[in-house]
Order: structure tokens, then sequence, then C-alpha cells
């Protein structure tokens, strides 16, 4: 289902990168464009990836997303152990509702293929009209995270918006 139902004015969407090395331009995003490319092929009109260190700055750009009022915003990293892994301490209190089982089935996903996906501790919920959902940091597990949105996103997005009937 795409992300845009015909006739239907289209859906913006926010993706915020959690990496203190690529913010500084050590390291190069490598999940930004992966999840920029799906959110346009699901029918979605992205803002520019925005690439923030890790922490406060994460929770920061999260609010000002939610400003424009995006369908969807999705973030990669910062959902580790390590000290700096603040993404889901800085997307808890801007959810108005959690849906758990979004982060269930991607950590599930990515488990079939390396026990450290168990270690993310992302969250996915609603804010106001807008889905939420922290994506691990690697490249491969953003493709598992949305490998598992896929079939659901047109329906969410639909739901949020108040239509019932898909």
């Amino acid at each position: 289902m795409s992300g845009c139902e015909p006739g239907t004015e289209q859906r913006t969407a926010g993706v915020v990168i959690a990496s203190t090395r690529a913010a500084a331009g050590a390291y190069e995003d490598r999940t930004g464009p992966v999840i920029t490319d799906w959110l346009v092929e699901h029918g979605f009109d992205p803002f520019p990836a925005m690439v923030v260190p890790d922490g406060e700055p994460v929770g920061a750009a999260l609010r000002a997303l939610l400003t424009q009022r995006p369908a969807v915003v999705l973030t990669s990293g910062g959902t580790g152990l390590s000290p700096t892994d603040r993404t889901p301490e800085m997307t808890l209190p801007l959810l108005d509702r959690q849906v758990p089982g979004i982060m269930e089935a991607i950590r599930a996903a990515g488990a079939a293929k390396t026990p450290l996906a168990v270690l993310s501790r992302g969250h996915a919920g609603t804010a106001g009209q807008t889905l939420i959902v922290n994506l691990p940091g690697s490249p491969a597990g953003v493709m598992d995270g949305l490998a598992v949105l896929d079939p659901l996103i047109g329906h969410l997005c639909a739901q949020l918006e108040g239509h019932h009937d898909h």
C-alpha cells in the first residue's frame, strides 16, 4: 500500500540520523539515503535528512520536525547501550501513544539475522497525527525495520488521519 492515497495531498516525512561522527563529518551517513529513498518509493515527500549528534540534538530535531506536522518521522541510530545512545530517551517524552508491536516486529526481524538486534531500545508511537519510529543505526538494521513498515505504513497513516476504511 502506498504512503499516499489517490486524490489526497502528498504526505510529508522527516528523517533524523543520530550520529555524532556523521554530524561532525568524520563518517558518511549511510542510513539517511536508504530511509529517504524508501519514503519516496512509498509516496512521501521527505524533508532533507537531519544528521545530528547523539543525545539532546536528536530531541531538538524531533521537536522541530513535529512543528511541520509530518505524517511520519523515522530516526536511525542512538538506540543501543553506549552512554551516548539516547534516541529512545529523546523520543519517548514526545509520544502520545506507543505502538510496541512495531518495535517487537523490527527486533524480531533483525534477530533472525543477528542476536544483537534485541539490544535495540528504540520506540515507535504517535505524536499527534505523526508516527515516529526509531530504527537501528546500521544499514542492515534500517532495511529490516523498513521491511516491517512496508505493509503497515499506508494503513497507519490513514488511521492517524482518521480514515478507518483501509
